[in-house]
C-alpha cells in the first residue's frame, strides 16, 4: 500500500514533494491552488558554507497537470539564504518551470507532445 508521501509524488512534481512543505490547499470553482514553501534544510550544494535562512523570494505561480477536471495552480515560495561570513545572498537553482512558460516542465512537455498529433 502506498504511503501518503508516495501518493503525493504520483500526483505532484516529485521535487516539490521532496524539498517543499505544503502549507495549504484551496479549491476555487474549477481551480485547485496548492501552496508550497521550501523546507529550511540547508542545500547540499552549500554544505561548506555557514548559512542562515533569511525568508523567501517572491512567490511564483505555476500551472500543472489538471486533477479531477480542475486546473491546478502551484504557488511556490523558495528560500533565500545568507552566508554569515560574506553576507552573500544565495538560493537553490530550481528548474521549476519550462522556459518561456508558467508551466511545470513535465506539463509543458506533455502539451508540446500532444500538439504534434
Amino acid at each position: 500500500m502506498l504511503s501518503d508521501h508516495e501518493l503525493l509524488k504520483l500526483l505532484l512534481p516529485e521535487f516539490l514533494v521532496e524539498h517543499f512543505d505544503i502549507t495549504k490547499a484551496e479549491q476555487h470553482d474549477a481551480e485547485l491552488h496548492i501552496y508550497f514553501e521550501e523546507k529550511s534544510s540547508i542545500p547540499c550544494e552549500f554544505n561548506e558554507r555557514l548559512l542562515e535562512s533569511k525568508g523567501f523570494l517572491p512567490e511564483i505561480i505555476v500551472d500543472d497537470y489538471p486533477l479531477r477536471g480542475k486546473i491546478v495552480k502551484l504557488h511556490v515560495k523558495r528560500r533565500r539564504w545568507t552566508d554569515k561570513s560574506s553576507g552573500e545572498i544565495l538560493q537553490r537553482d530550481w528548474q521549476l518551470i519550462s522556459k518561456g512558460t508558467r508551466m511545470t516542465k513535465d506539463f509543458a512537455g506533455f502539451l508540446k507532445k500532444i500538439s504534434r498529433y
